[in-house]
């Protein structure tokens, strides 16, 4: 598969998840060892690695429902990043909206044209601790 726009191969990977296949999960990593993907909890994982770290995670069972936000995009004639907030729904346990991810896809264009060449991603930091000033609370 041939990506025209960095935007089509985002657009694919976010499909990828939702379906939970594999083969175009695949189709849209570049094919270097440079390829980087790095998720919550699970380790550094590079080049031919990644199609078997998304094949795992769909053969358990993981699809995702992701709504994405763009917050920034930097684009130029080879590389592209985009830098996103990944909304998943809500906690099943509290009925509460889950606190966004946020992931920064990187692009390459090649020969074949856009692949994604490095996602990762990371949950909301906490907020910053409550201090105290005069007998006031105020935020760090």
């Amino acid at each position: 598969m041939q990506f025209a726009t960095p935007q089509d191969v985002e657009d694919a990977y976010y499909d990828a998840l939702e379906t939970g296949d594999a083969q175009a999960m695949a189709s849209i990593w570049d094919a270097s060892e440079d390829a980087v993907c790095l998720l919550p909890m699970t380790p550094l994982v590079t080049g031919a690695r990644i199609q078997r770290l998304w094949q795992a995670i769909f053969e358990q069972g993981g699809t995702f429902d992701i709504q994405v936000r763009h917050l920034i995009w930097i684009e130029g004639e080879e590389v592209a990043i985009h830098l996103v907030e990944e909304h998943s729904g809500q906690d099943q346990h509290e009925g509460q909206a889950l606190a966004p991810i946020y992931a920064t896809n990187v692009f390459r264009r090649g020969p074949d044209g856009w692949r994604l060449l490095l996602h990762q991603n990371s949950p909301t930091p906490p907020p910053p601790p409550a201090v105290p000033t005069n007998g006031r609370t105020a935020v760090a």
